[in-house]
């Protein structure tokens, strides 16, 4: 199980990733995680290095409800105590930009799968032996 600390608006907000995440997020917005992240994190590399100014686009809708809906289920994963719902949840902040946050969430996803590859292959190579 992996966590990350992340200050959003000045408030430490505790993300955790774990093999209960994708049965979490596929029971609460009846989505599947990884292809939504898969999105999400394709329109991010997509925007990476442009100036929304200078484009005149910002994320897509589905996009950003994509963003807030893994960043949720994440935080409750790490702390229950947080609101039962995205939209008390997202209360609790001032606006903040997606660019700050989503890069951390990326990087503990992309380390979660990491960790899931080299169990795997370990697992095989113990099997071989």
């Amino acid at each position: 199980m992996l966590q990350k600390t992340v200050e959003v608006c000045g408030k430490e907000v505790k993300f955790r990733s774990s093999a209960a995440v994708p049965r979490l997020y596929r029971i609460k917005f009846k989505r599947d995680i990884f292809k939504d992240l898969s999105k999400l994190e394709r329109a991010y590399k997509e925007k990476q290095g442009k100036d929304e100014k200078e484009t005149g686009e910002g994320f897509e809708i589905e996009d950003l409800e994509i963003f807030e809906n893994v960043a949720y289920i994440r935080a409750f994963h790490a702390d229950p105590s947080i609101p039962g719902t995205i939209d008390e949840w997202l209360e609790e902040f001032e606006m903040f930009s997606i660019y700050e946050i989503l890069p951390e969430i990326l990087e503990l996803w992309g380390t979660n799968l990491i960790t899931d590859v080299q169990a795997k292959k370990n697992f095989k190579q113990v099997a071989e032996k």
